[in-house]
């Protein structure tokens, strides 16, 4: 797969930080990501909590799909993982601790670019054992009202996405990409999260998108047919680009780098864990494959696979029932 090529686990060279607001508390958040031995995969840390523990991203911490993707254990929530997630799954990162001293990830512009920014000062350090894949070999679908979203096999990440909305700006988007490190910052990296102002103004009066502006959120006019913001839109289909960045983001939460083609249609973030549930829940539609070198030549050879071995990977999924999913 494109941006797993390497079989090699990597983490982050050094410690990178950033500053910013979370888009609902509207508190200032610090944010550090450090690097991690292999196999520790992405971790999170409330610094603000100095008795809590890391909270592994993962689909089993799944605590609430509305607005954005939270994980959690206990009391503790850290929200908005998606952009920086879709960020470190692109540049092929396996193994990072991340520290955040609220509860949630900052907001940043919107988009994904400043956390690729960040990643790449750092650089990727290439790591001693190999990668563990997870390939998609039969057909697996989601289905939540007309939402759908699916995978099948295919030799790579390739994600196609379609969203449809009652209105002139956005109508109907189709996107589709074969995912790599370079065609994610072209791409997809800039596009920011949206909604409609008056979906925003109803968030604001209850306490929600506290740190919403048109700085860090595409906001859709009253007259359905522009946006408020100055500058205008980043990629005329913006908004079917940023639903491409949401996939991948929450996809990272399955633990390991993904093989397949993922067809999503007008999907959210609940629909995302839906669909991660449904792979849990089928393991004859799915290998665990081992990547490792052959020889001088850096061939890659696959040289494990089991549909059971995974289960410690990606099992105990969850189990409830998530709330429905928003436009962001």
């Amino acid at each position: 797969m494109h941006h797993s090529i390497d079989p090699y686990q990597h983490t982050i060279r050094k410690t990178i930080h950033c500053c910013g607001v979370g888009l609902h508390s509207g508190r200032t958040v610090n944010l550090s990501i450090k690097p991690a031995p292999v196999n520790t995969g992405i971790q999170f840390r409330r610094t603000d909590l100095p008795a809590s523990k890391p909270i592994k991203a993962h689909m089993n911490k799944v605590v609430d799909t509305r607005l954005a993707t939270t994980i959690g254990e206990g009391d503790i929530r850290i929200s908005t993982t998606e952009h920086l997630l879709a960020a470190m799954t692109s540049y092929g990162i396996d193994n990072a601790e991340i520290e955040i001293d609220s509860t949630e990830v900052p907001i940043m512009d919107g988009s994904a670019a400043p956390f690729i920014q960040l990643l790449r000062n750092s650089g990727r350090k290439r790591q001693s054992d190999y990668r563990k894949i997870l390939r998609i070999t039969k057909k697996i679908v989601y289905q939540d009202g007309d939402r759908t979203v699916k995978i099948t096999p295919y030799n790579g990440l390739k994600i196609s996405g379609k969203i449809t909305f009652d209105d002139t700006l956005i109508k109907s988007q189709s996107y589709c990409l074969d995912l790599s490190t370079e065609r994610f910052v072209q791409e997809i990296s800039r596009a920011r999260t949206f909604g409609y102002v008056e979906e925003v103004e109803e968030l604001w009066a209850n306490g929600l998108a506290l740190g919403g502006t048109l700085e860090n959120v595409i906001a859709i006019h009253w007259n359905r047919s522009s946006v408020l913001n100055e500058d205008g839109l980043r990629y005329t289909d913006e908004f079917i680009r940023h639903k491409v960045l949401d996939i991948i983001g929450d996809m990272a939460l399955l633990g390991c780098p993904l093989q397949g083609h993922i067809q999503a249609y007008k999907s959210g973030h609940t629909q995302h864990l839906g669909l991660m549930q449904a792979i849990a829940n089928a393991p004859e539609c799915w290998d665990l494959i081992e990547l490792k070198k052959n020889g001088p030549h850096s061939v890659l050879n696959q040289v494990f696979s089991s549909t059971r071995a995974a289960g410690d990977l990606i099992m105990p999924f969850l189990q409830q029932t998530p709330t429905t999913a928003t436009h962001s």
